[in-house]
């Protein structure tokens, strides 16, 4: 019978649990992140049991990860982002590439070479080049995410010149007002937190392969621009928001496959 090795990822937004056998991903899921991390931890472990995963099982090993990893207090480990994220992207990528994860809150930029974490950068202090940017903005010109991604590749981008969220947004409110198209504004945002996003890439090394990981990862368009913006193809995975809780479950089984079986 083979182990349950659970990555678990809790974002600011959304927690993704992936389970691996040892051999291959057996149940993976995504759940709003919520007010609470600890509620969300618990709701998580709710889902495993109905699917016949026991956390508190002795075949099962847990490393949690993400914003909210402390919370998780069923967890036989805790690590960071960066490690995460490294070894479940180079994972699905079968080898050494750049990372690149636009989360809720945060964008990484990961570098792996040989298999190891060689460099990072973050930007974890203002939400310009996120996700967050992105619903914000969709929020104040009355879309959704998915509308506003579609009204983007019918536009032609309208400069975002602001560094600041709060000020950006009072340029698309000018932009609103000014009677400009919906389709420009959207393609002039995306294109914001493409060019943020790219220059963060682009102060590693030029790699061999990029990756694109996290929520904005399943849209194609956004891909697209960034890897127009980086002048390199950037690949995606149909599993690319799953990378750190990916990661997370296959350092589990490293650690705890080694240690002597009862």
């Amino acid at each position: 019978m083979n182990n349950n090795y659970i990555g678990i990822d809790i974002g600011s937004t959304a927690a993704k649990t992936l389970v691996f056998d040892g051999e291959k991903v057996v149940a993976f899921f995504v759940l709003p992140t919520g007010w609470s991390s600890k509620e969300t931890a618990e709701r998580i472990k709710v889902q495993l049991a109905a699917s016949g995963i026991d956390v508190d099982s002795a075949d099962t090993k847990t490393i949690a990860t993400g914003y909210g990893r402390i919370s998780v207090d069923y967890a036989d480990s805790v690590l960071t982002e960066i490690t995460c994220h490294g070894k479940g992207g180079a994972s699905l990528m079968d080898g050494d590439c750049v990372i690149i994860d636009v989360g809720g809150q945060d964008t990484k930029i990961i570098t792996v070479e040989k298999g190891i974490v060689a460099r990072f950068l973050m930007n974890d202090k203002c939400s310009a080049g996120t996700g967050k940017f992105i619903e914000i903005m969709a929020n104040r010109m009355g879309v959704d995410i998915e509308e506003l991604f579609t009204l983007a590749q019918a536009g032609t981008p309208i400069p975002i010149s602001s560094m600041c969220t709060v000020f950006a947004e009072s340029e698309v409110i000018s932009q609103i007002g000014a009677g400009k198209e919906k389709e420009d504004i959207a393609a002039g945002i995306v294109e914001s937190v493409v060019s943020r996003v790219a220059l963060l890439a682009s102060r590693h090394d030029t790699p061999d392969k990029y990756i694109l990981t996290g929520g904005l990862s399943i849209n194609p368009f956004f891909a697209a621009r960034l890897a127009k913006k980086l002048g390199q193809d950037v690949f995606t995975h149909e599993m690319g928001i799953y990378a750190g809780a990916l990661g997370a479950a296959l350092l589990a089984a490293d650690k705890f496959n080694k240690l002597p079986q009862a």
